[in-house]
């Protein structure tokens, strides 16, 4: 089997091997001639993947290790026998931690109380119900809204967008993007979103970058519409708008679901995909071995204020990453391609936890317990 795969996918190499002669290039090379032998790509968002590369090549199975899969021209493939794998949920619990910590972050700087605040959540499904549960865990009143959802299945659980537009005392936002059908989410949060407002909430987006209009939400900020703004995914990604950038709270390069254990997540549904495709061994799968971050161990004893909080910057603080993207926004890629290792709550064990309450909510999030 032939095999081409982005190079800059962790935890492959030496395993993907296992399956066929392998190929790897960086997604800018991801061209017609150079896939045209190949039976399977492996791939993450930066090519498209439609008639122009797949036409007259041998490419049989497509497997992009994200959740998100509007790179890849599905409607193309699907009349052209040609099968695609995405990774859904793979990275659900490193966007998470990325919302959690953003709270906090915003929660400090600004000085309020998360357990005071409501958050509204635009698309509840493997990410959005993590996020709500990290909310909720953190105190804070949480308004879903899935109108695809709802409507399969007639829950009461959901509102409707203009309950969150109304009562949100910050939104944040976890669909697909989608452009076509009844509940498409391209500029999804346009200038009339930001006008109909009831509050002025703050804005999170760590979904795909043009479900915000970006002209919309810098007049929303200027106009204080808003109170800020916490951006991961961008508009034309790489080439980000910089005055956009320069405006918000905290802009990352679209690495809210970069944790470590999210990309070994992903690469183990690819290669899974892989072999189910041609119904092969997954014991190349056990060989992805995730590296732990050092000073692992949390002493809830020695945590001060509101220790949760404390726990959850622990494991991951966005002003880092915040830091990195304004000071080099031009290096957008390569902030991605070369991301320091981040683990999940799942990797710290926290010590010296005595009140049940306390260790139920640590649990509940994934953390371990000494």
């Amino acid at each position: 089997m032939k095999i081409v795969a982005d190079k800059n996918i962790p935890f492959l190499k030496g395993v993907v091997e296992s399956y066929g002669e392998v190929t790897y290039l960086s997604g800018a090379d991801f061209t017609k001639e150079a896939i045209k032998e190949a039976d399977a790509l492996i791939v993450r968002t930066v090519t498209h993947f439609g008639k122009d590369l797949l036409e007259g090549s041998s490419v049989k199975l497509i497997c992009t290790a994200t959740i998100g899969y509007d790179h890849i021209d599905t409607a193309y493939c699907d009349a052209h026998n040609i099968k695609w794998a995405n990774a859904p949920g793979c990275n659900s619990g490193s966007v998470e931690q990325y919302i959690a910590s953003v709270l906090v972050v915003m929660a400090q700087r600004k000085g309020f109380l998360l357990k005071d605040k409501t958050i509204g959540i635009v698309g509840v499904g493997n990410v959005g119900k993590k996020v709500a549960l990290v909310c909720e865990a953190l105190g804070m009143r949480v308004l879903k809204n899935d109108p695809p959802r709802e409507k399969v299945e007639g829950s009461n659980e959901f509102v409707h967008l203009d309950t969150i537009k109304k009562e949100a005392d910050i939104i944040t936002f976890h669909t697909p993007l989608t452009r076509e059908g009844e509940h498409a989410t391209y500029h999804l949060a346009d200038q009339l979103f930001f006008e109909s407002l009831g509050k002025t909430p703050i804005i999170i987006n760590a979904a795909r970058g043009a479900i915000i209009d970006t002209t919309a939400i810098k007049k929303a900020l200027t106009d204080k519409q808003i109170a800020g703004a916490i951006i991961d995914c961008w508009e034309k990604e790489p080439s980000i708008d910089l005055d956009y950038m320069n405006m918000v709270d905290i802009a990352t390069p679209h690495i809210a679901g970069y944790s470590a254990d999210g990309k070994g997540n992903a690469t183990r549904m690819s290669l899974a995909s892989i072999a189910d495709f041609w119904a092969l061994s997954k014991e190349p799968l056990s060989k992805i071995v995730i590296p732990q971050v050092e000073n692992s161990v949390i002493d809830w004893a020695v945590l001060d204020g509101n220790k949760l909080e404390k726990a959850i910057l622990i494991t991951y603080d966005p002003t880092d990453d915040h830091n990195r993207l304004i000071s080099n926004p031009y290096a957008f890629s390569t902030l991605r391609g070369n991301y320091p290792l981040r683990r999940e709550y799942l990797s710290y064990t926290v010590k010296n936890v005595y009140n049940d309450a306390d260790k139920a909510l640590l649990q509940k999030l994934g953390f371990i317990l000494k």
